[in-house]
């Protein structure tokens, strides 16, 4: 098997790079290599993805902050009408951050993959900063209205280009953990737009021998900074985000794809931190030309979005659809409904102002600690049996949540405020990262830029509806919201079980043969990646999956692979 693999190899390096040089490869490896590039590449799309969720956060604590309410009084509900239209415009309030992110989202179907991943990321956190510095300077509801649009757009690009680049450089088993930092890193984002909250509420509780706590919050109660520095904040969080990109390189499935071999060569071969002619090396660059000659066989040399709806061996549109439901499924869970409402839910639970905002404040930091769970079993575990497990438990505690809200006196609201924290913690062990790692290794290479593009748009679509529908919802139906939820999940269920593959210890790559192998023998793919006999990715077995032409090695690179091996 070994000798299958160099003779695989060396045939593609023959084919697809016979004009690079070992000089040329080394004039683009990267300075940072092995694990301090994968540090950085992780620390930079996790701070993408921080930005994302304290934008979340932030705005769940300051809808009810009085200075917020001063300025912007038509998200304030009058005490004897609380089904009012206030309801409504709190809710586009925060929703209309969903709207910005889907266009933000679906322009990477035309920029992405011209733009390449790097720059694609810095304009998304240029047009963030433009955002939040509008966000900052609000006097007005419409004002406030187009400047989240505005800073959604940045965001819709970053989180359909972020997870795609990261899973790009990764090596599969690094690639479910490093990812999962990144949903861990939204919560991060949440958790820390609660702390300015926190420590306001703590200091109304406590007295004198906190002096030096008091004299730095007490400032802040009674002027509009109150809000206006948590809107700031994401500023420097862009900043650093940008401040990484210069000294990462491009992912190496683009530069391939682009036709820059020897820029790729370099990539992998420092993320692998060894030379480039380094056996592993050699066998991901071969999987990565094997799967774009496949994919673009019987096609026009430049990809197009038609290709989306393609079936056939490469199956793109049902591997789209995955990605896209994927995303969906997050959203319908009912995850933002704690996310951007959490402050409120406890205060309908019978918590005062001041105890809800500390309750939904640990809250977040519980949900921030139960997402590192995930880091450590996504690849022990896997990807199907993560998703069925919390949409099962996401179900069940959303029935509680409904028989208890029900009954509703002091006993069953302690309960329920302790389910909240429960389904937060189920949500982030399987769902949180698991819809920007799936979308990304589901689709090939070809198709990667716009399937993601989609799939992110998707999200932000149900995370709109589900934002614009819940505050009203709870308006006027009250408990009875959380059967809605509870539905879902549980439909949830069986179109994990029998359609989503499992992608866990596969190469990109090797999910191009996962469903070439079910296309020819009309099977579920779900039943072929469960397989243990599939070839990888780069070997002479996945050229005849493929449907490619068989290319025999140059006789004189005979003598040179049988001393590699």
């Amino acid at each position: 098997m070994a000798q299958q693999h160099v003779t695989r190899t060396i045939s593609a390096l023959e084919r697809y790079s016979k004009d690079i040089s070992d000089g040329e490869i080394e004039m683009y490896t990267p300075k940072i290599k092995g694990w301090r590039l994968h540090a950085l590449l992780t620390l930079c799309a996790g701070a993408g993805f921080t930005l994302f969720g304290y934008d979340q956060g932030v705005m769940s604590a300051l809808i009810t902050a009085n200075q917020f309410e001063d300025i912007f009084p038509e998200t304030v509900s009058p005490p004897n009408a609380p089904t009012s239209n206030a309801a409504t415009m709190q809710s586009l309030l925060l929703g209309i951050y969903e709207i910005g992110c889907l266009i933000g989202a679906l322009s990477n179907l035309w920029i992405g993959d011209r733009l390449g991943r790097r720059k694609t990321i810095v304009l998304g956190g240029c047009i963030m900063i433009i955002g939040a510095i509008l966000q900052t300077t609000a006097f007005s509801y419409p004002h406030m209205i187009v400047a989240r649009i505005i800073t959604g757009m940045g965001n819709g690009l970053n989180t359909s280009t972020v997870p795609s680049y990261q899973a790009e450089c990764e090596s599969p088993e690094r690639r479910g953990p490093m990812i999962m930092i990144e949903g861990t890193l939204i919560i991060f984002g949440v958790m820390l737009s609660y702390v300015r909250d926190e420590i306001r509420s703590i200091r109304q509780m406590l007295t004198g021998n906190l002096q030096w706590l008091d004299f730095a919050c007490y400032w802040a109660t009674g002027s509009q900074v109150q809000w206006r520095f948590p809107v700031a904040f994401q500023i420097l969080i862009a900043v650093a985000m940008m401040g990484g990109i210069p000294f990462l390189p491009e992912s190496p499935r683009w530069l391939v794809k682009h036709g820059r071999n020897a820029e790729a060569l370099a990539v992998i071969s420092a993320l692998e931190n060894t030379d480039h002619r380094d056996h592993r090396v050699l066998h991901t660059y071969a999987g990565i030309c094997e799967a774009i000659e496949a994919e673009s066989a019987g096609g026009s040399g430049k990809e197009q979005l038609s290709e989306l709806f393609h079936g056939g061996p490469q199956q793109n549109f049902r591997r789209a659809c995955l990605g896209i439901v994927n995303q969906c499924f997050q959203q319908i869970s009912g995850i933002n409904l704690i996310t951007y409402y959490a402050t409120l839910l406890f205060q309908r639970l019978g918590l005062n102002d001041v105890n809800s905002r500390i309750i939904a404040a640990c809250n977040g930091t519980e949900y921030f600690l139960a997402s590192l769970i995930a880091i450590f079993i996504i690849e022990r575990v896997g990807r199907r049996r993560l998703m069925l497990f919390s949409a099962v438990g996401q179900s069940i505690t959303m029935i509680l949540l409904a028989i208890l809200g029900s009954i509703d006196n002091a006993a069953t609201q302690i309960v329920s405020a302790a389910l909240l924290f429960v389904f937060n913690s189920i949500f982030a062990i399987g769902w949180l990262g698991m819809t920007w790692l799936y979308p990304a290794e589901i689709v090939g290479i070809r198709i990667r830029a716009p399937a993601n593009a989609l799939s992110t748009a998707s999200n932000w679509i149900f995370n709109f509806m589900v934002v614009m529908v819940t505050g009203p919802s709870f308006a006027n139906i009250s408990w009875r919201t959380y059967i809605v939820f509870a539905a879902l999940n549980a439909f949830i269920v069986p179109c994990v079980y029998f359609y989503f593959p499992e992608t866990a210890g596969r190469s990109l790559e090797d999910m191009d043969i996962i469903f070439a192998v079910a296309y020819a023998e009309g099977i579920s793919p779900v039943t072929v990646s469960l397989r243990k006999d599939l070839p990888s990715a780069g070997s002479a077995e996945a050229d005849e999956v493929l449907g490619l032409k068989k290319h025999d090695r140059p006789s004189s690179l005979k003598e040179e692979g049988g001393k590699a091996q």
